[in-house]
């Protein structure tokens, strides 16, 4: 079957999709949805549908992007506008496919929103919920509303035709159309996507290949991810196309073996390719020949460093290389190598589908297009997110995340994993672009984007992230290997209460010899959330050294908890979920705790609804 009798056997079964004869349930079973209990929800939905004998279809979808809202599942019946539900248990699905199904209930009050153009008695439009009003989708376009493992679900909505153009081009062509578009690399350093590829091509070698780079190993980053669970064909499009444009026939994704999921789904997605001859020789009838090979890691994070990756790739151990050469110079098997992220490379598929003029039109003068970011920490609307460059910090945390919950002021913001910095809530109309973000000492990175509250320790979070770079370094340059072991002591002890007033001195020299002594970017970007951390709150420092204190009752030994006589009215709720025993009083009558006895944990201070614990 040639591709054009594809695309029309695709439209045709979207077209029955948008307006479906029998009714259709979509479920999010990306990871975050199965950790939330989809796997439980698809199967009562399923054993519901038997029971009330109700012919419909179910569907597995990828991650939309609301992982607050998980797990989440959409009903699509004939009248009505597809409807979103979240925050499902397996009885809440099972009385919405009753009573939707068989009654004509939409069951509005468990509703999220629509999905499409049309709203239903006041249910808003997916675009017009607070999280999704100020995004553009262009990396996440497809993810939550196809069937990842259904490559027609892909080429319905537009898949492959970047791919189909591509072909007609020479590769200078495509690449040009990339620089043209100002695409920059998603994975961190953000080096212009078009030029890479043109250092690339000018190249003269026998053999030269192309490299995803889906070692997503930030913590709190899930933007890899929920890209290849939800939508792999993008990606893969994407590789086509660069693998064209710079003259390789052959490809290699490396992705963590932590992403069983994602690694099933590219795996399917491969299969279905080569069906379809979108893999293997002749690609869509013309000249260009192209494999992809799935390349497993071992969740080494200096294999995100791409000398470390290609290494890996080869069979030896993960350990980085001095650069030149680069590897559009010499890569994999010393042949030039072009090495692009995963969010990179899903951004292509959509350019040359639509026009570099089109891509360009986002963002600002210098970075152009769009940027996922995974929206984590003290944040009400926890997710996936995807702005246009140049979006504030304070339109992410306040008017897509929704703020803090409880009503707690933020702090700060951390960008960019353990290579970026923590930027204070006084910046945040700080605009998110390479440059800007640079200046304030963080970095863009993948695109972990953490928020921070006053139950935040700005000290023990520099300690956590150099923890995680510490524990991470390959131990083959000094300055990084006893560099970052010597500043996470002096953190260490800063938290325990035995930090001395040279220590803030100490650790910024510390700090200036990892950034220009180490090999490659992860100890050189190591001591990033331990400078701006003392750029930008060093108040807290100067507490835990002077005052042997941690206001927001994290360090351990800095601060214990204390009952308000005032404000306590004896409940014994406080007393009832300890679990040491540390709480004592009579009912109705002001409790205390024996400070021998407590742990710390915090329970006592979580469940007190009159806050009459507090933090000394």
């Amino acid at each position: 079957m040639n591709f054009a009798a594809i695309k029309t056997q695709a439209e045709r079964q979207w077209q029955w999709l948008e307006n479906p004869s029998q009714p259709l349930i979509q479920i999010g079973t990306g990871t975050c949805g199965r950790a939330s209990g989809a796997d439980k929800v698809m199967e009562s939905v399923r054993k519901t549908l038997k029971k009330i004998q109700v012919m419909a279809r179910t569907m597995e979808v990828g991650c939309i992007g609301m992982c607050y809202l998980e797990p989440l599942m959409t009903v699509r019946k004939r009248g009505h506008p597809p409807i979103l539900y979240g925050n499902l248990t397996s009885a809440k699905a099972a009385d919405i496919i009753s009573r939707f199904l068989l009654d004509g209930d939409p069951c509005l009050e468990l509703s999220v929103c629509t999905l499409g153009e049309q709203s239903s008695n006041g249910i808003p439009r997916l675009q017009d919920h607070p999280m999704m009003r100020k995004q553009r989708r262009i990396a996440l376009r497809n993810c939550g509303l196809i069937d990842p493992t259904n490559i027609l679900h892909y080429i319905a909505r537009g898949g492959y035709q970047g791919l189909s153009r591509a072909v007609q081009m020479e590769g200078a062509e495509v690449a040009e159309v990339i620089r043209k578009a100002g695409l920059r690399g998603r994975g961190g350093a953000g080096f212009p996507t078009g030029l890479k590829w043109e250092l690339t091509l000018k190249e003269k070698a026998e053999a030269k290949y192309i490299v995803c780079n889906a070692d997503e190993g930030d913590p709190g980053a899930f933007m890899d991810r929920a890209l290849l669970e939800g939508d792999p064909h993008s990606v893969l499009e994407g590789m086509l196309i660069a693998a064209h444009a710079i003259g390789a026939a052959e490809g290699f994704i490396y992705v963590r073996a932590e992403y069983p999921l994602a690694i099933e789904r590219l795996e399917k997605a491969l299969e279905q390719m080569r069906r379809c001859n979108l893999l293997g020789k002749s690609v869509l009838g013309s000249k260009f020949n192209f494999n992809v090979h799935i390349q497993e890691g071992a969740g080494a994070f200096v294999c995100g460093e791409e000398t470390a990756l290609m290494a890996s790739v080869q069979g030896s151990r993960g350990l980085p290389t001095p650069k030149p050469p680069y590897p559009a110079q010499s890569g994999l098997w010393d042949k030039p190598t072009c090495i692009n992220n995963v969010e990179t490379l899903s951004n292509v598929s959509a350019i040359l589908e639509n026009g570099a003029e089109w891509y360009a039109a986002s963002g600002t003068e210098k970075s152009k297009g769009t940027k996922t970011f995974s929206l984590a920490g003290k944040i009400r609307y926890t997710g996936l997110i995807e702005v246009p460059m140049g979006t504030t910090l304070k339109e992410i945390v306040y008017d897509i995340g929704g703020g803090a919950p409880k009503g707690r002021k933020i702090k700060g913001v951390q960008t960019g994993g353990p290579s970026g910095g923590c930027i204070p809530a006084s910046l945040f109309d700080l605009p998110v672009d390479y440059e800007s973000l640079a200046e304030a000492g963080s970095i863009m990175g993948s695109g972990g984007m953490v928020v921070l509250d006053q139950s935040t320790c700005m000290v023990d979070v520099a300690r956590y992230f150099l923890s995680f770079t510490q524990a991470e370094s390959c131990g083959k340059c000094l300055p990084c290997r006893l560099g970052t072991h010597q500043m996470l002591r002096v953190l260490e002890e800063i938290c325990e209460g035995r930090g001395k007033p040279d220590y803030l001195e100490l650790l910024r020299g510390l700090s200036e010899t990892v950034q220009k002594g180490s090999l490659c970017g992860l100890g050189q970007t190591a001591p990033n959330p331990v400078q701006t951390t003392l750029r930008y709150f060093l108040d807290e420092f100067d507490r835990h050294i002077t005052d042997g204190k941690c206001d927001a009752g994290v360090c351990l030994p800095l601060f214990h908890y204390e009952i308000d006589p005032q404000l306590c009215n004896g409940c014994g709720l406080c007393r009832r979920k300890c679990s040491t025993g540390a709480i004592a009083g009579e009912r109705k009558e002001p409790h205390f705790i024996d400070q021998a006895k407590c742990s710390k944990c915090g329970i006592c201070f979580q469940v007190c609804k009159l806050e009459a614990i507090g933090i000394h």
